[in-house]
């Protein structure tokens, strides 16, 4: 089959779209036929060495975490899915099995690429509703399950003024208009040119980054998480910083005893798993933004273009 594949740690300008083995499902996996992808931090992260203090990674190494696509082959024990299904979810490299902490790990051999196997029991995947296209699907698997994380934790009530850091991207593209729908005052930072979209989204105050405005209540989703005390400057006495980066923070690292600092990851589907994104997707309440579309032979450029242009919202992969 083709893929996208890093075949030594390097920068996505080393990726190569090349031919590899088709991976079969073993006992309690499925084997999926990718329709679409997108892309995310680890995507590239991981094959450039950004885990190595952590893992190594076996290559050839096919990336892609987000998916969208019919399932092709089911595996001894699998009882949820059929060969034909349709089914989107995200799923982490297996090298990274060790730090996902979850319950029930969604794990795969990797996104960018015609085949891929999943585990089957997980929240983290689902049937894909008829209503919500593939490449929606794709887009939605991690921003979707990170903004409603972030809404569900953040308590946010009618009237407080939430500050995102990061909105132009994937997450915030997702929760700027449940925040919106919550009736909070939403302040985004932006490029002047995603204004137009980030306003139809929901953001009622565009600002750049560095200077914030007082809040009650900020979502970092771009800074890393050890260097958020200017953010957390902005937020009132009594307020909250949520963060969803890397490196996980110690507690206080955002230099305010009066201002509670959460970190966000959800890998067990804590706050609903990918049926759950499915389903508000599917009735209009969670909108997907696609900054960009490539196909699998771009894929390699897609890489690139991720790490080097800014784009808003996703850059999806279709197959």
């Amino acid at each position: 089959m083709r893929a996208v594949v890093a075949k030594e740690y390097g920068p996505p300008e080393r990726f190569e779209v090349a031919d590899v083995p088709v991976p079969r499902p073993g006992p309690g996996q499925i084997q999926v036929r990718i329709t679409a992808a997108a892309l995310n931090p680890t995507d590239v992260r991981l094959p450039a060495g950004g885990f190595r203090d952590v893992v190594s990674v076996e290559f050839p190494h096919v990336p892609g975490n987000d998916f969208a696509g019919t399932v092709s082959e089911v595996g001894e024990g699998v009882t949820a899915y059929r060969v034909g299904d349709e089914v989107f979810g995200l799923a982490i490299p297996r090298v990274l099995r060790q730090i996902a902490n979850a319950t029930r790990p969604s794990l795969s051999t990797g996104a960018l690429a015609e085949y891929a196997v999943f585990e089957a029991d997980t929240p983290l995947i689902a049937h894909r509703p008829a209503e919500l296209p593939a490449e929606h699907a794709a887009a939605l698997a991690t921003t979707g399950l990170t903004a409603r994380a972030l809404m569900a934790t953040a308590e946010v009530r009618a009237g407080e003024r939430v500050l995102v850091v990061g909105a132009a991207g994937g997450v915030g593209t997702a929760v700027i208009p449940l925040l919106a729908a919550a009736g909070a005052h939403v302040v985004a930072t932006s490029k002047p040119e995603d204004a137009d979209v980030l306003r139809a989204l929901g953001a009622d105050e565009l600002i750049g980054y560095g200077e914030y405005p007082e809040v009650d209540v900020a979502f970092n989703l771009v800074l890393p998480s050890d260097r958020l005390t200017g953010v957390a400057g902005a937020v009132r006495p009594g307020g909250r910083v949520l963060t969803i980066t890397y490196p996980v923070p110690e507690p206080g690292a955002h230099g305010r005893d009066d201002v509670a600092l959460r970190h966000v990851l959800d890998l067990d589907g804590e706050f609903g798993g990918m049926r759950e994104v499915g389903e508000q997707a599917a009735r209009g309440d969670l909108p997907v933004t696609i900054g960009r579309r490539y196909t699998l032979d771009e894929g390699v450029q897609a890489c690139v273009d991720f790490v080097r242009l800014h784009t808003i919202g996703k850059i999806v992969v279709t197959v």
